[in-house]
């Protein structure tokens, strides 16, 4: 397997981030429309870690709405903006949103975490 370097645009981080809230709502939609509303509550985010708040791509990441957390990584809460409090369905968008991150901008460090309420 060859690695290949990914030039990581403003543009580029706008579109994989457009994208990836919406397949993070359509992934929540799907969820609650199998499932219902009816598991434990909770919360949902996305980290990014190994990125700098003060370099191009943490400033661009930040402009979508992450903030630093007391991890040092970048983080969005509830990436799905899905008007719900469980924690399956908020899961289910934020496993989408950190996917299309990691395969658009060729991010490794992109993880999905959730906490019960």
């Amino acid at each position: 397997m060859q690695a290949t370097a990914t030039v990581i645009t403003e543009q580029l981080v706008q579109d994989a981030t457009n994208e990836a809230a919406q397949q993070a709502r359509s992934a929540a939609k799907a969820f609650h429309a199998k499932h219902g509303d009816r598991d434990a509550c909770g919360f949902a985010w996305v980290n990014v870690f190994g990125v700098r708040s003060n370099s191009k791509l943490g400033k661009w990441l930040q402009a979508a709405g992450f903030r630093k957390d007391y991890t040092g990584a970048l983080s969005l809460w509830n990436p799905s903006g899905f008007p719900t409090q469980s924690i399956s369905i908020l899961e289910a968008g934020a496993d989408a949103y950190a996917e299309v991150l990691k395969r658009k901008l060729g991010l490794d460090k992109v993880y999905a975490g959730s906490r019960m309420d």
